[in-house]
């Protein structure tokens, strides 16, 4: 009997180990953002404050339940990563600095968006459109502040439905990402 009271407790102290959820933890009980900040890097290949990379650090205040199977992230889409957790439904998303191929080239770099003209003034109506293989939906919609040709704007397809974030492509036109 002696001998299995140690078993028990080396397989209960090995299975703590292996877990998951216990492996993604902080120190302080919830995910830790400074491994999924890793990861991210990792898989961008790009430093925080980087061209391709994180504007900045997750920002630490999160408090989100450990993810008992890896997060998932997502390939880069309109700006930003989202990290997922689908076991637990939580999802993050981290903004992007915009990859430049000149800077990266040793050209010059192109102008600054906000050195840019505005194209698209708070109130104008635009077209909103969304492309995939093969066909391109489009819709009426306002925007909901000003833009430049690059940038990113909230624009609303009815004055009481939900606030979506667009691409301004050019005057009067702007465009979301397919799914």
């Amino acid at each position: 009997m002696a001998r299995s009271g140690p078993i028990l407790i080396s397989l209960a102290a090995i299975g703590f180990a292996a877990s998951p959820a216990l492996a993604t933890a902080g120190p302080d009980g919830f995910e830790n953002l400074k491994l999924l900040e890793q990861r991210v890097v990792g898989a961008l290949n790009a430093d925080i404050g980087a061209p391709g990379g994180p504007v900045t650090h997750i920002d630490s205040r999160l408090k989100l339940k450990p993810c008992p199977t890896p997060a998932t992230i997502d390939p880069p889409a309109l700006g930003a990563v989202a990290i997922r957790c689908e076991a637990l439904g939580w999802r993050i998303r981290v903004p992007l600095m915009k990859a430049n191929a000149q800077v990266a080239s040793g050209g010059a770099a192109e102008p600054a968006p906000a050195a840019q003209p505005v194209v698209i003034k708070r109130g104008d109506p635009v077209e909103l459109s969304a492309a995939s293989a093969g066909f391109t939906v489009s819709t009426d919609a306002v925007a909901q502040e000003d833009g430049r040709v690059g940038g990113r704007i909230r624009v609303k397809t009815d004055p009481r439905g939900p606030v979506i974030m667009a691409e301004v492509v050019s005057v009067g036109h702007v465009r979301v990402a397919a799914f």
